[in-house]
């Protein structure tokens, strides 16, 4: 990691070494950056007054020592943009046009939220961290179009905000807000559970998170080591779909894994599967998950006698050897929905 001082010929850190590269399996399309910022770090010369919009390695750096020595702050997940083509094709997986209203959570330096202005939308941009969100006050000044909220996203109040404004906004349409955000990757997981329930606020959630994970959330395939109950979770709520993977060498400071962008289709209400408790239905399923190598009719002890277990499992047409990984969500709905009636 380099220090975001002003550029000089002689930076203070020298570029680290390229990592020996490794054979990879085939994967999806990436994005890459034509130039390693390290390597920029090392042949900068002092850098002249900004000439276009654009968001690249050196944008970064002003934009960062405009508010003084900031570092990014590893605790965050703080990881910058540096390729503004990657901002459009997020943005144009989200569909985001003319008037519509889109919540970006950590808009650090604003390359992904003059993107989303340059489509056309109204932007929410909720920033935890003080000095990033004054920063992207100068940057794009007061406009009705842009609205910085200083806050913790998992403290937010989503739904209050939101709702008012669109209805307001909407004139009494069904339109929806939507999702885009290129999340720190150390937050990823809570922010999809936290977003994905609300299918009466968002149609759709496009997030840039690590490139494993949106593997993860996106393939819901049984019996497999990454099969869990974020799969359950993510597959009752939407419907996810990988997007894009974009290489670490596109992010400042570089992180130690490829990023990529994920989609999810919002269900609304009546398109949940039909249990009477989610909060019911989700305990059974982490309850089944905690013994992942063990059937169910050991792990759900705790809720019916192994005998009711079996029977249930048989009267939904499954083995009563079923272990969690062996059930897609249909079947732990059935599962739930005969237990509780046991």
């Amino acid at each position: 990691m380099v220090a975001l001082t002003s550029l000089s010929p002689s930076p203070p850190f020298p570029s680290p070494s390229p990592a020996t590269p490794r054979h990879r399996p085939p994967q999806p399309p990436l994005h890459t950056h034509t130039t390693s910022p390290c390597a920029l770090i090392c042949r900068a010369g002092p850098v002249a007054p900004a000439t276009t919009g654009a968001d690249d390695y050196h944008s970064t750096i002003r934009s960062l020592n405009s508010r003084g020595r900031h570092v990014p702050r590893k605790s965050l997940g703080q990881n910058y943009m540096l390729n503004s083509k990657v901002n459009e094709e997020l943005v144009a997986a989200a569909g985001v046009e003319e008037a519509d209203v889109v919540l970006e959570i950590g808009p650090g330096t604003g390359s992904l939220t003059a993107a989303l202005l340059e489509a056309g939308a109204t932007v929410f941009a909720v920033e935890k961290d003080k000095h990033m969100a004054a920063l992207v006050k100068d940057r794009f000044g007061p406009t009705e179009q842009l609205k910085i909220i200083e806050e913790d996203i998992t403290k937010f109040n989503i739904r209050s905000h939101f709702l008012p404004f669109m209805k307001e906004n909407n004139h009494g349409t069904e339109k929806h807000a939507k999702v885009v955000a290129n999340l720190p990757f150390n937050v990823s997981t809570d922010v999809v559970k936290l977003l994905l329930p609300m299918g009466d606020v968002f149609s759709f959630v496009v997030l840039m998170l690590q490139h494993e994970t949106a593997q993860r959330l996106a393939d819901a395939s049984i019996q497999t080591p990454e099969y869990r109950p974020i799969n359950v979770f993510v597959n009752f709520y939407s419907e996810p779909e990988y997007k894009f993977r974009v290489e670490r060498e596109n992010f400042f400071p570089r992180p130690k894994v490829d990023g990529a962008v994920i989609s999810f289709k919002l269900k609304n209400a009546g398109e949940y599967p039909p249990v009477d408790s989610h909060k019911s239905f989700f305990s059974m399923v982490n309850s089944a998950f905690n013994g992942k190598r063990k059937m169910l009719r050991k792990s759900l002890q705790h809720l019916c006698s192994s005998a009711e277990i079996e029977s249930a499992l048989h009267n939904i047409g499954l083995p009563v050897t079923a272990r969690p990984s062996d059930l897609m969500l249909d079947d732990f709905v059935r599962l739930h929905n005969y237990l509780a009636k046991v």
